[in-house]
């Protein structure tokens, strides 16, 4: 009797002394009981949650060193690991999750549309149907606040900064010959369809450290990811034609897209102000190629196009006009690959090929150039927490570039080979769900001068009320020299802006508004002593300059039934001494104030969606060589008012009617005048006028799909 009471005294000390008590309180940082958080310890069912008073408390068997876990919606989980006998009145604070959607993000310079986004992100759709866009998401653009409106050039001007100083990447990877060259006065146009994009971010300043060689703005393009079907699109239109399909397999997807645009028989019906021998004629085509893999997605994408034209432009210095020939093609390839490795890390890497070729003939003159470049780049990124992130990478380009010129008495060869190095780093801290900084730092280093350029960069973002935040940031931006000015001079040095930012944004229901005010101090700018850029020009980089101004932005698709639009002003005061320049003036691409407007109306009984798009800018600088003084006369003010019209003969089927400064207004682009002086001692002018004050668009557009329902205008 006395061994089996000694017995069950053992056992049940051996018992007790198994259990152990865990307990303890969980609050938030601010002191305050956090109630229903889940404690347990990690691989175990032993736990318990908190009461109201963030209290806890539980006993296990467990023995020795232990992972005590704590977690709840939208505080970061936090783990201790420790002996578990230290687990009493344990004093648990969580942290708020930073990765929430209503947490601070960097919008300096940017813009945000979603989010998922840390930009402002157009659809596909919004360029498509954006009356003034013509299905070009560079017109599109340009009802953005930050770019100006120069009409007979086509290209993005951001912020006092010439288009050349805005670079477009496709996939992260840089795109060298965007834009399709044109005769003089003439438009040109973005290379690449819309409905192979997912979607469009533009930062018009202050922009991460991974992107380098842009003095004013980048410009991303991002191919579809993964098409959601397999689907036929056909276009009939009044320029031409076009054809697209994609085909899914089980871990890949191919998309192809192919247009032809002949412009010959909608100047036999609307002649405009050019004598045309060859009318444009142009052929494009696209393809993207997607591998899915357990970790990572590889993407291939290649482009090419090819044009021909040939015209006669009047010219005030010769009577007959001047004979303009042009051929150019025009071919891009990229491949990108983006994975998951272990311990969070992520890659991105890519590679890029340009060959183009372009011929010019302007009266007796030929002009031939030729283009070969790359661009290969390799980004880490490690998530240390989602507080912390650090990413870095590499980058190579290269460009070798010859162009010829032959006239009656002179042939000359020149140009340039170009390739940089560069390495850059970037950090992203959320200190809290109000205050997050984004900081990097970019290195380039040049071939042609043997020159080294370090750019930090900074942004920080302090979120003000649950839908408001403000933002700053500093950024050091180096750019090497247009191509049109390297060829001639191969050591010229890089040019350099610094930028200045200060936003606000407020973003509610399917509604956002903006207002950023910033500042850029250009150093390093190109200068030649000629009326024009040649080989017998001297070069220098003495040139400098600022750009600074207002940007205001309000997007509402929720206060008005059916109804989607957007507001944009810039205000613009700049100037600068480049190029032939003999001081610093309001550069000739520039206005002072930019408006736009963009409607969109969704019309149930018609099947329709109507559009408005009106664009105002105030006049731009001339040189009125009748006057004293340089750059001294400004044209009139530029308005234009843009109509569309989209109707849904059945759910893939669409009738597009579309035209162009719709109430005819008489806008001047500026003047040319005589080289020299009448009897009268004056020099007699002739405006710029576009060569057509409006442009009318049909367009018949079928889509052929898995579900029947999808179509080219997507979301009507």
């Amino acid at each position: 009797m006395k061994q089996i009471i000694t017995y069950l005294v053992l056992l049940f000390t051996t018992l007790t002394i198994a259990q152990t008590t865990v307990s303890g309180k969980v609050t938030n940082t601010s002191g305050e009981p956090v109630f229903g958080a889940n404690v347990y310890l990690d691989g175990t069912y032993d736990g318990a949650t908190t009461d109201e008073q963030g209290n806890f408390s539980f006993t296990t068997e467990e023995t020795g060193q232990q992972t005590l876990i704590v977690s709840f919606l939208s505080y970061e989980t936090k783990s201790i690991t420790n002996e578990v006998t230290t687990f009493t009145d344990v004093q648990i604070k969580l942290r708020e999750d930073v990765s929430v959607l209503d947490a601070v993000v960097i919008s300096a310079g940017t813009f945000e549309a979603n989010d998922n986004s840390k930009v402002s992100v157009l659809k596909p759709l919004d360029v498509v149907t954006t009356a003034s866009a013509l299905g070009d998401f560079v017109g599109a653009l340009q009802t953005l606040p930050g770019t100006s409106t120069v009409a007979e050039d086509g290209r993005l001007f951001v912020r006092g900064g010439d288009a050349a100083e805005t670079q477009i990447f496709i996939d992260g990877i840089r795109v060298f010959t965007p834009y399709s060259p044109t005769p003089n006065n003439m438009p040109t146009r973005g290379r690449y369809s819309p409905f192979l994009f997912d979607g469009i971010t533009f930062s018009t300043g202050g922009y991460s450290a991974e992107y380098g060689q842009a003095l004013s703005s980048v410009l991303l393009l991002n191919t579809i990811d993964e098409p959601d079907q397999e689907k036929t699109d056909i276009s009939i239109m009044t320029v031409g034609g076009g054809l697209g399909h994609t085909e899914k397999w089980n871990n890949s997807s191919l998309s192809v897209n192919a247009s032809y645009i002949n412009l010959a028989p909608y100047i036999a019906l609307f002649p405009d102000r050019n004598d045309w021998e060859k009318p444009y004629r142009g052929a494009q085509g696209e393809a993207v190629f997607r591998q899915k893999f357990d970790s990572g997605l590889l993407k291939f994408y290649a482009a090419f196009d090819t044009s021909n034209l040939e015209l006669n432009q009047e010219d005030i210095n010769y009577e007959e006009g001047i004979d303009f020939k042009l051929k150019n093609n025009n071919f891009y390839t990229n491949a990108s690959y983006s994975g998951v490795l272990n311990n969070n890390w992520s890659i991105k890497s890519g590679l890029s090929y340009t060959v183009a070729n372009t011929d010019v003939g302007i009266i007796d003159s030929d002009i031939d150039n030729k283009e070969h470049s790359a661009h290969f780049k390799l980004k880490l990124k490690k998530r240390f927490s989602s507080r912390f992130k650090l990413s870095f990478g590499a980058e190579q380009f290269l460009t070798d570039f010859n162009e010829t010129y032959t006239d009656e008495s002179i042939s000359a060869s020149y140009g340039f080979n170009n390739n940089i190095s560069a390495v850059f780093a970037e950090t992203d801290i959320i200190f809290s769900k109000k205050l997050a900084l984004k900081a990097g730092l970019r290195g380039d280093y040049y071939s042609t001068t043997k020159r080294f350029d370090v750019a930090p960069r900074a942004s920080l973002a302090y979120k003000t009320s649950k839908n408001g935040q403000v933002s700053l940031a500093y950024g050091n931006f180096f750019q090497t020299v247009s191509g049109d000015y390297l060829k001639f001079d191969n050591d010229l040095k890089t040019q350099n802006t610094q930028h200045y930012i200060l936003n606000y944004q407020h973003v509610s229901d399917g509604r956002l508004f903006r207002a950023e005010a910033y500042r850029k101090a250009y150093d390093n700018l190109v200068l030649f002593d000629t009326d024009m850029a040649s080989f017998d020009s001297d070069y220098t980089n003495e040139g400098s300059g600022y750009a600074q101004g207002l940007d205001v932005f309000w997007r509402d698709n929720k206060s008005l039934k059916n109804i989607d639009y957007w507001l944009s002003y810039s205000y613009l005061d700049t100037e600068r001494q480049y190029l032939n320049y003999p001081e610093k003036a309001q550069p000739s691409f520039a206005n002072t104030h930019n408006f736009s407007a963009v409607v969109k109306y969704w019309v149930d009984d018609w099947k329709s969606q109507l559009g408005l798009s009106y664009s105002y800018a105030s006049g731009r600088p001339y040189t009125n060589p009748n006057r004293n003084g340089f750059l001294n006369e400004t044209t009139k003010s530029y308005n234009s008012l843009s109509f569309n019209w989209a109707y849904l003969l059945s759910q893939q089927k669409i009738l597009y009617f579309s035209v162009n400064n719709v109430l005819g207004f008489n806008n001047i682009n500026g003047y040319q005048y005589s080289n020299t002086a009448n009897a009268n001692g004056n020099f007699n002018r002739q405006a710029i006028l576009p060569a057509a004050d409006q442009f009318f668009f049909v367009g018949f557009f079928w889509t052929i799909s898995d579900d029947g329902k999808d179509n080219q205008l997507d979301n009507l």
